[in-house]
């Protein structure tokens, strides 16, 4: 069960140049240049917070488990809070554009809301092992769904690179995390294990390190791409690695800066 102090995920700023950490009861905790732009910790939640999401170029959404959303100086175009889920909220995405977003549920199901397309989802399917998170496409025209197995499940222009849903995992899949060129993406588990599919390079992992909580999720720095370019032309061996953040707040960086953590 979640405790009110328990860290649940990280998001990016816009240029990497920091992330903001979010805890199930709604306090965010902001490192570098994320902005602090407020949160939730003040106000009485129905369900705990379940993630967070940038929205270019400042601003962040924080996600509910009953799909509730939040909007700090980014545009709100709708949320489940208050409606009917068949399973809870786990994560959502943020598409290209800005001007909308997915939410998604541990079944599977997608939920669009403003210029997000829907593209399809795993909700009515028979799955392996719950939906965990998810990632959209630089784009926008297309999105992840992640699996505490491993699979991963591509709809849209999201190109299929692999899955551990396959091969035998110490600890589940917690997270995944995209490349900014969109053809490549790293999953994390529990334990700190990175599996890394595409263009994304592997700059190491917590997986054979003692870990005093459990890794509940990864941010990795996001580029915006060139004006007018589709897809975008970044090098992804220029762009920093990424962090994963654990129950208690402890961040692990690879390949990227630490901007510091509560634990």
């Amino acid at each position: 069960a979640l405790t009110n102090c328990q860290v649940v995920g990280m998001a990016s700023s816009g240029d990497g140049a920091g992330y903001g950490v979010i805890t199930a009861f709604g306090k965010l905790l902001a490192y570098g240049d994320f902005a602090d732009l407020g949160d939730q910790a003040a106000t009485s939640l129905v369900k705990p917070i379940v993630g967070i999401t940038e929205c270019q170029p400042a601003g962040y959404y924080l996600v509910a488990s009953d799909g509730g959303i939040f909007a700090y100086q980014a545009p709100f175009y709708g949320s489940m809070g208050g409606l009917p889920l068949n399973q809870p909220m786990v994560g959502m995405a943020v598409n290209g554009s800005g001007d909308g977003y997915w939410t998604v549920a541990s079944d599977g199901g997608i939920f669009s809301f403003g210029n997000a397309p829907f593209f399809g989802s795993m909700g009515g399917h028979p799955l392996n092992k719950p939906i965990v998170g998810m990632a959209a496409t630089p784009a926008g025209q297309g999105y992840w769904l992640v699996a505490s197995d491993g699979g991963i499940f591509a709809f849209g222009d999201a190109p299929f690179y692999g899955s551990m849903g396959d091969q035998v995992l110490n600890k589940p899949v917690v997270g995944m995390a995209a490349t900014p060129t969109g053809q490549g993406y790293r999953l994390v588990a529990s334990d700190g294990g990175i599996f890394a599919f595409g263009d994304a390079p592997f700059y190491g992992s917590m997986g054979d390190q003692p870990l005093n909580q459990p890794i509940v999720g990864m941010a990795a720095p996001i580029t915006a791409p060139p004006t007018g370019s589709s897809p975008p032309t970044i090098d992804p061996t220029t762009v920093a690695g990424y962090w994963m953040v654990a129950a208690d707040g402890g961040i692990f960086a690879f390949d990227t800066p630490f901007f510091g953590s509560p634990a």
